[in-house]
């Protein structure tokens, strides 16, 4: 047997003592928190925590070894808490929620408003989402088409958070805060740019085009073919199919969607080919109800950590640990705490998943601050 050999033996040794030792600790973490059950405690005491890791750091001899074991010992004690949120659940201690449980949304002959004009992207994402009994409602800007949401003045609003190639929309991350609205559904609309202009009208006639800033650069390969075109900025795309039916004028043309040519009666003289971009945006439904449908298997959440080395790794150990798969994690800075930041989180599950109660329960106690912002 060769030295490395019986080095290994060695350390095969010392792993099995060390995963005796742990299932041992393991009880021991479950005794507390049977204990902490009965007496109402709570399970994370940071305060414990932090003498404990100096205590184990002391014990070891050298600075690479302290850090080690504190390092295994921050993980000994998370997988601990773990443990002990999951006795909690089991046993029936839940917790507070004002969230209501319904089978289905009541989205029939709703009032819906969506920010734009009729034919933008969130129109064709309302329409697709909803049925035609709605009654529509449009809004020049996201702050106002949440307000009306949030006084009732509309039961839903349908606003874009995230496009697959330009990333989030991050004004929308902001407003989520900021108005006591809940996501209850969502849409994805895929994004197809055409060149449109009054009927009859050939390419040779046109001398401006106008578009979103966004759409104008997605079709920049298309646009330098014809350098003879002066391109005009519009807030959004459908507005600038709306000015170019207005002005029924020949020299006008406009890159919209399908459902903008179609609602502003223009005619499509190109549909292929315009952006070498293939890309899509996911638009989220609102209401001022705090509700879920039961069949949910989506929910998002903000939350906000203390600014101290390994919180954003820890609190993610709630996800790892429960089986949880996260979809979405962003950050957004704190206006009133510079350089500080609020992670908004995706993740996939039902409220009523133990595993996801218990990844809930652990953030709640961990984390600076948590809002359930929807399940869907």
């Amino acid at each position: 047997m060769t030295d490395l050999e019986k080095i290994r033996e060695q350390i095969d040794e010392t792993d099995r003592e060390l995963v005796r030792l742990f299932e041992q600790r393991m009880k021991l973490a479950e005794a507390v928190g049977t204990t902490k059950i009965r007496s109402g405690r709570a399970v994370f005491d940071p305060v414990r925590e932090r003498e404990k890791l100096r205590a184990v750091a002391d014990l070891a001899s050298g600075d690479f070894n302290k850090a080690g074991v504190q390092t295994m010992f921050e993980q000994l004690m998370a997988l601990s808490r773990m443990r002990q949120y999951q006795l909690l659940t089991e046993n029936g201690v839940t917790l507070p929620t004002d969230y209501a449980q319904t089978d289905r949304l009541q989205f029939h002959q709703a009032r819906v408003v969506f920010q734009g004009v009729e034919g933008a992207y969130s129109y064709e994402a309302m329409n697709t989402f909803f049925d035609d009994s709605i009654e529509r409602v449009h809004v020049r800007t996201w702050r106002e088409a949440m307000q009306m949401v949030t006084e009732g003045r509309a039961d839903f609003g349908v606003l874009p958070i995230e496009n697959s190639t330009a990333g989030i929309v991050s004004d929308i991350y902001d407003l989520l805060l900021q108005f006591r609205i809940y996501i209850v559904g969502e849409q994805i609309i895929p994004i197809e740019h055409m060149l449109m202009a009054v009927p009859g009208t050939r390419l040779e006639e046109i001398s401006v085009v106008s578009s979103h800033p966004q759409a104008l650069a997605q079709c920049a390969a298309y646009l330098s073919r014809h350098p003879e075109w002066k391109l005009v900025e519009s807030l959004n795309t459908a507005i600038a199919a709306e000015k170019v039916a207005s002005a029924g004028s020949h020299r006008h043309a406009a890159i919209a969607s399908r459902a903008a040519a179609s609602y502003y009666g223009l005619e499509i003289l190109q549909e292929g080919g315009m952006s070498e971009e293939k890309n899509a945006t996911r638009f989220i439904v609102i209401s001022a109800n705090r509700c879920f449908v039961r069949t949910s298997n989506k929910i998002s959440i903000c939350i906000e950590l203390p600014h101290a080395c390994g919180s954003l790794y820890h609190m993610l150990s709630h996800f790892i640990f429960n089986g949880l798969n996260l979809v979405k994690i962003e950050s957004r800075p704190i206006p009133e705490q510079p350089f500080e930041y609020r992670f908004f989180i995706d993740f996939e599950g039902n409220p009523g998943d133990p595993a996801v109660r218990n990844a809930l329960r652990g953030i709640e106690a961990e984390a600076g601050g948590v809002r359930l912002l929807g399940c869907y």
